[in-house]
């Protein structure tokens, strides 16, 4: 696949009254990242934000402590976005965001939460009635009277196509229920055909150095119609960090367990749908090309954020340490025609067999 030119810097602003740090609450130090607009809904991201599936369930125990712990590493180092959804930990993540922010009124944070999936995956669920339910539940476990961003969490593709879902969608937010509204898709053609929805706000979709077909078609479209995107299994659940090997043993409450070939949910949403033994070995390879300094799993995190059309992307941490790593990214050096070049290379050889004709 082609190289493409980096994102231009006419997207990016720095975080408002922040210039190398910025005094945050109780004291502690916000770092300033890039941020990015949503064109549709005026709203603002930083360039990395964070994905909250791992604070609610499957990706092992991670408590309450920890959590906390993450969110404030990533909000020190200039995250201002923040992902979850209703489902992860049956609203566990939701409220451990609430927990967060409640105690940092000053502290400028989008958060984007998620609905559908935990009712039965029919189009008929996904009506008015039912949406309101969602949303009221969700407001509450946010504490907020309105949700900024809501998203339709990969939901069955009829939908997509469904007029009345979106005018459901358009009447949550004329109630105020919601600032805006986006969608969550497995696939790019379900991107695309929500791209085409005239108050469909963001997008979120796989996006990673092993899952490079959006770049073709979903990203272009996006920016033309100005919707953002939203990039979501950065790492390839961890591959592209270069950790694991082919006798890595994960929890069983963890989806790199239990969902391998999906029997839980979407295959692609574990491992990016990379046969786990071939991700192993095309992850080794990937890891050698990481200029110095970088680390891989950094490199996989600034390759996405140089696509255009890329609003944020949002990678998950277990551990304080791995939310400011993540963050730092967005401050590495741009990356080398090289190194591009080897990435779109190895995608080539390995992993574009197994993941394009399938999302």
């Amino acid at each position: 696949m082609p190289n493409r030119p980096s994102a231009s810097a006419a997207q990016a602003r720095l975080v408002p009254g922040a210039t190398d740090a910025a005094p945050g609450q109780d004291g502690w130090q916000t770092d300033a990242m890039d941020e990015r607009t949503f064109d549709r809904s005026g709203q603002h991201a930083s360039v990395i934000g964070l994905g909250t599936w791992q604070l609610g369930a499957d990706w092992g125990d991670v408590d309450d402590k920890q959590a906390l712990a993450v969110l404030e590493a990533a909000a020190e180092s200039g995250v201002t976005f923040f992902d979850t959804a209703d489902v992860y930990g049956d609203g566990r993540s939701e409220q451990t965001i609430a927990s967060f922010l409640s105690g940092r009124p000053d502290l400028h944070v989008l958060v984007a939460t998620k609905m559908g999936r935990r009712v039965d995956q029919i189009p008929e669920n996904y009506v008015l009635d039912n949406f309101r339910a969602w949303n009221d539940r969700s407001r509450r476990n946010l504490g907020v009277d309105r949700v900024d961003l809501v998203q339709l969490h990969c939901p069955p593709t009829p939908v997509y196509s469904t007029d009345e879902v979106f005018d459901a969608l358009d009447t949550l937010v004329a109630e105020e229920r919601i600032a805006a509204y986006g969608v969550s898709v497995e696939t790019c053609a379900e991107a695309l055909t929500a791209i085409a929805r005239p108050n469909v706000a963001s997008v979120q979709i796989i996006l990673n150095p092993f899952r490079m077909k959006p770049l073709r078609e979903v990203l272009p479209a996006a920016r033309a119609a100005g919707v953002g995107v939203i990039a979501r299994v950065p790492l390839a659940s961890g591959l592209l960090s270069g950790r694991y090997t082919k006798d890595t043993v994960f929890p069983e409450n963890d989806h790199r367990t239990f969902n391998r070939h999906g029997e839980s949910f979407d295959q692609g949403e574990t491992f990016s749908g990379v046969d786990y033994t071939t991700g192993v070995e095309a992850a080794a390879e990937f890891a050698a090309l990481a200029p110095e300094g970088y680390t891989p799993a950094q490199l996989a995190l600034r390759w996405i954020v140089r696509q255009p059309g890329v609003t944020t992307v949002i990678p998950g941490a277990r551990s304080p340490e791995q939310a400011r790593a993540n963050a730092h990214a967005a401050r590495l050096p741009e990356l080398s025609e090289q190194t591009l070049a080897a990435i779109d290379d190895l995608y080539e050889r390995r992993i574009k067999e197994q993941v394009e004709g399938r999302w």
